[in-house]
């Protein structure tokens, strides 16, 4: 279970209380890839991985694009209109919500972390349309019933709702039952909802992200597991994979208006039905 500190009668200072600004931090090393907000530890370890693995900043544009794109599809051709985004990270453009109130006003999202500065920047950001509504929990990816809980205050769970797990499950090692919480997610949401998925992997020819890696669990926070593009696929175990199945990101169903995506990046990601 992760421990947050006692609530006080000051949100926004609790959240301050708990930012490690000396300490590199996955999240806004991303953004700063991203070209966002971050802090001097984060551009020196961000700076020193991307010397180690020259294109490790296209993936965080490569699974952007690729949330976009799995968004749009579950919105137009799955008729989703409830998200569950879980591992939120830092606002950028073009998140879940705006890509899915673009199409349609009235859907409902909830984002899940538990960095005080990825929650900081959510609650000012991330606001929904009048038709619709976010609302943004302080939650681990590993308390799976208290996300529940909680998440149902805004979503029905008794309608399709699109599970999204973006660059997370990285972080929960393997003595961790890292299948157990996602099929338990899943298994709390009804026939017609989806898994998004997204993870870095690892393999025979993939020595630079492997030293990537291994600095990162040196120097930073938190710490990462790899996996195999086969140990990816398991995630989406019982579901109907959607083509054309777990894949680089930037190859799952790209579009012409993207033509900077890299073709292929170590970091792999798949769209799966529950049946």
């Amino acid at each position: 279970m992760t421990e947050n500190p006692a609530a006080t009668e000051d949100p926004a200072a609790a959240l301050r209380s708990r930012i490690d600004t000396l300490r590199p931090h996955t999240a806004r090393i991303w953004n700063y890839w991203l070209g966002g907000d971050y802090y001097e530890g984060d551009r020196i370890a961000g700076d020193r991985i991307r010397e180690l693995h020259p294109a490790i900043g296209e993936y965080a544009r490569a699974d952007r694009l690729f949330l976009g794109r799995a968004v749009g599809h579950l919105m137009a051709e799955a008729g989703i209109r409830q998200f569950l985004d879980i591992g939120t990270g830092l606002p950028t453009s073009d998140n879940t919500h705006e890509v899915a109130q673009r199409l349609a006003p009235d859907a409902r999202i909830v984002y899940v972390d538990n960095d005080p500065v990825v929650l900081a920047h959510a609650r000012a950001l991330l606001t929904s349309s009048p038709e619709g509504r976010t609302d943004h929990l302080d939650e681990d990816l590993r308390n799976v019933d208290s996300i529940l809980e909680s998440a149902a205050d805004t979503l029905d769970f008794t309608r399709p709702v699109a599970l999204m797990l973006l660059g997370v499950v990285i972080f929960i090692g393997d003595d961790e039952d890292p299948y157990g919480m996602v099929r338990r997610l899943m298994d709390a949401l009804p026939s017609g909802s989806h898994l998004v998925l997204s993870h870095t992997i690892t393999g025979p020819e993939l020595s630079e992200v492997d030293e990537a890696v291994r600095f990162w669990n040196e120097h930073g926070v938190p710490a990462l597991t790899q996996r195999t593009p086969e140990a990816v696929a398991r995630f989406f175990d019982g579901l109907e994979l959607l083509e054309p199945g777990v894949v680089s990101c930037s190859r799952w169903r790209p579009e012409p208006t993207d033509p900077d995506e890299p073709q292929e990046v170590a970091l792999y990601g798949g769209v799966g039905r529950k049946r």
